[in-house]
Formats: C-alpha cells, sequence, structure tokens
C-alpha cells in the first residue's frame, strides 16, 4: 500500500504563497532553494517554485494555469475559532468559499482559496448527534 508522505502545490509566487500558509498554519517554513515545507503531523505539505520544477521536469510537464481542481484539507481544533482568525489577518484578504458548516459525514467545515486559487478546506471532526 502506497502512503502519501507529501502534498506539494506548485506555484509562480512560491514567497507568498509561503507567508499565506505561514499565516494560515501558524507554522514557519523550512526552506531550500525554491523549495519550502511546512510540518502538519502525518505528513508534509510544501511549496515549490514552478520555475525550479520546470528544470527538472521540463517546460512541457508544467501543469496548466487556473488549477485549482485538488483541495488541501487540513483538521484543526477549533474550526469556528481558526474562521474567526482568519477574518482578522491583516496581511491577506480570505476568500471564503463556505463558513464553518456541519457536514453530514460528521465534520465541522470552512472552505477557502489560496492566493493561487487552490481550494483549502480547514476542518474539525465532531461527534454526529
Amino acid at each position: 500500500m502506497a502512503k502519501l508522505a507529501y502534498a506539494c502545490i506548485l506555484t509562480g509566487n512560491i514567497e507568498r504563497l509561503a507567508a499565506f500558509y505561514s499565516h494560515v498554519l501558524q507554522s514557519e517554513a523550512t526552506w531550500s532553494g525554491a523549495y519550502a515545507e511546512f510540518p502538519t503531523g502525518a505528513g508534509i505539505f510544501s511549496l515549490w517554485s514552478v520555475d525550479a520544477y520546470a528544470d527538472i521536469a521540463g517546460a512541457e510537464a508544467v501543469p496548466k494555469s487556473g488549477g485549482g481542481a485538488t483541495m488541501l484539507e487540513f483538521e484543526v481544533a477549533d474550526v469556528d475559532a481558526e474562521f474567526s482568525r482568519l477574518q482578522q489577518l491583516a496581511e491577506f484578504t480570505v476568500e471564503f468559499i463556505l463558513q464553518p458548516t456541519s457536514m453530514q459525514w460528521g465534520n465541522r467545515a470552512m472552505y477557502f482559496r489560496d492566493p493561487d486559487g487552490n481550494p483549502v478546506n480547514l476542518f474539525t471532526h465532531v461527534a454526529s448527534s
């Protein structure tokens, strides 16, 4: 069985996206050139400059712009508190897609977009009643 170890976003503006995720995840990135990692518990979330990726994989391997087909999901202790905190960010205006909502599968979740347009879900698992 394969084990997911990393989730990586390719970006044209790694500094902006790393700053955004530093605020969202309340964690500082570890940098290696045009690559940044955020420890997130069981796995690692990373960002990589699309130009550095193209240097290795070739320009034809660069994903087409306008992505947003993959949602990143992070479990947090209190999604409502995170929603309030993100609304107050001075450094970024967060584009919320869904305010905190109780889902039928037992999560309380909110959806928003990062500065590159990727959808992000912060959720709290709650007991169903």
